[in-house]
């Protein structure tokens, strides 16, 4: 009786682990496209608020003289504001795993 539950155990045993390494070969082709597509989605939440961020900056400066440049100001948000968007992608990204 115990040597026939071994050997059931055994089986399933065997089961999982062969189809954990037939799911993680299907995996290991997709892990290049999923790279590269985090990778452009980290880049453009990025350069997107950046980019708008920066040119309204240099609106600002174009339109209202001041002693402080906007631009550089509105540039910094921008990239602050985009790194805090992509942290917020890779992270939704990382617990759908």
């Amino acid at each position: 009786m115990a040597k026939e539950k071994h050997n059931e155990n055994l089986s399933e045993e065997i089961k999982e682990k062969s189809s954990r390494k037939l799911k993680a070969r299907k995996q290991k082709d997709n892990a290049l496209w999923y790279g590269l597509g985090m990778f452009g989605l980290v880049g453009w939440s990025v350069s997107i608020p950046t980019l708008l961020f920066l040119g309204l900056g240099i609106w600002i400066d174009s339109t209202h003289k001041s002693s402080y440049s906007w631009t550089l100001m509105m540039l910094v948000v921008g990239i602050i504001l985009g790194c805090l968007n992509a942290w917020y992608w890779v992270k939704k990204e990382s617990s759908n795993d």
